[in-house]
């Protein structure tokens, strides 16, 4: 099997393992908390993204690492986590909150596909052995963090049952259904 083919098998692979995962315990796990706790638990998943910055550490990675993934790479990850560090900063500040957590899941998301693309573009996954240690970000960290992105924006649009007929048990009205 080729580099490529390897690269691509485990990141389908990565993918298909974390949704199973998600939906058999995180997002059960997540839908009993109120939407304030859900948020705080993925922003302080995300809040380790500094870690990204492997990507450009000399020894980690691959000499040959294109610097075009690379660099965008590290910093997109380090901004996300300080973006998702603030959100857990302001967790008192309602709207300072709320504006980090929509902030970070949106700069997050793009940082991700803009990582695919540039990724793509430079011919990584031909050339995957260049990730060197870093390898297992985008195998086993990257899925759960494009998951966590799509249901926290999901979390973030859908509408929410007022408390009072959450506690009363009953059934949105047409004005907070969703729609179909």
């Amino acid at each position: 099997m080729s580099t490529e083919s390897l690269f691509q098998t485990h990141l389908v692979l990565g993918y298909v393992a974390w949704l199973l995962c998600f939906g058999a315990y995180i997002l059960p796990w997540l839908k009993s908390m109120d939407r304030i706790k859900a948020h705080r638990a993925i922003a302080t998943l995300h809040s380790f993204r500094f870690f990204g910055l492997v990507f450009i550490l000399p020894g980690v990675v691959g000499a040959h690492l294109p610097a075009s993934f690379a660099t965008f790479a590290a910093y997109g990850d380090l901004a996300t986590g300080l973006l998702a560090m603030l959100a857990l900063m302001t967790i008192r500040i309602a709207r300072v909150f709320w504006l980090f957590v929509v902030i970070f899941n949106l700069a997050g998301m793009a940082d991700l596909i803009l990582d695919y693309y540039h990724a793509i573009q430079a011919g990584l996954p031909a050339q995957a052995e260049e990730l060197g240690a870093a390898y297992a970000i985008p195998i086993i960290y990257v899925p759960l963090l494009m998951i966590t992105h799509v249901f926290a924006l999901y979390l973030l649009v859908r509408p929410q049952l007022s408390e009072a007929q959450a506690i009363a048990g009953q059934p949105r009205t047409s004005s907070n259904a969703p729609s179909s």
